[in-house]
């Protein structure tokens, strides 16, 4: 058996290089794709009708054809997988065309799968979780408010109103929802991740926001005029005009676009 093994290989390799073959399940495991996807018919009987009825009908067969069928002039014959050997010219001159599967998957280097972020969480493929970065939801718990809004709120009322102190008691203490297993489960301690964050049984809050902090957008957007304000004030100041708040133009309206088309 080890024998044949070099030989079904080469068999296999000759293949990929010749016109497509069918592999038997013997030299499945050594096939290799072809290069180049074939240019012989797989149904060398198709199109005997409408010969035929052409070689009887003469001039009058495409007339009689635009009739009777549909999409005549479809380009892949109404298949709904296009025969690798049709060409479809993607330039009007016809220089450049595309042909279905090709060149090969096979011909084709392998898929280059970067890693996300080297050196942080996610340089695991499989660390698919979302919640240590998905800043949007931050604030929408309605068990836990946003903290510094909570916290102004707080700072304006009463201090010596029982409730507020009640209330400041329960903010800090923060949320009372699970705080995480510290990585103990049925099978016992797990120390794979020191944050806690791979698993949701592990995972808590105190963890959770140092996480959404290092991934805090930390810019301030600006606008576009904010490069040529003084260009924009001088303008405005030379004809003795109010300057106005920020640089106008965007959302005008050309005077083609004014005129009325009937």
């Amino acid at each position: 058996m080890l024998a044949t093994r070099p030989l079904l290989k080469k068999a296999a390799e000759k293949a990929a290089t010749s016109t497509a073959k069918a592999f038997s399940a013997r030299e499945a495991p050594n096939a290799i794709p072809a290069e180049k996807t074939t240019t012989e018919s797989l149904m060398p009987w198709e199109g005997w009708f409408s010969s035929f009825l052409k070689d009887k009908m003469g001039d009058k067969y495409d007339r009689v054809r635009r009739i009777v069928q549909f999409l005549p002039d479809d380009t892949h014959n109404l298949h709904q997988t296009p025969n690798p050997s049709t060409k479809i010219p993607l330039t009007e001159d016809g220089k450049h065309v595309a042909q279905f599967r090709y060149p090969s998957p096979g011909s084709q280097a392998p898929v280059d799968l970067p890693k996300e972020d080297v050196g942080t969480r996610y340089e695991d493929p499989y660390n698919t979780a979302h919640f240590p970065r998905d800043n949007t939801r931050r604030n929408r718990d309605p068990a836990f408010p946003d903290p510094d809004t909570e916290r102004l709120r707080l700072a304006l009322l009463p201090d010596d109103d029982p409730r507020v102190i009640e209330a400041k008691e329960r903010f800090d203490e923060g949320p009372k929802s699970s705080p995480g297993n510290k990585g103990m489960f049925a099978t016992g301690k797990s120390d794979f991740d020191p944050e806690g964050l791979r698993a949701t049984m592990s995972a808590n809050h105190d963890a959770l926001n140092q996480a959404l902090d290092s991934s805090e957008p930390d810019h301030l957007p600006a606008p576009d005029w904010l490069d040529r304000q003084d260009e924009i004030v001088k303008w405005h100041e030379d004809r003795d005009l109010p300057v106005p708040m920020g640089g106008t133009g965007w959302g005008t309206v050309s005077r083609e676009g004014r005129i009325a088309k009937w």
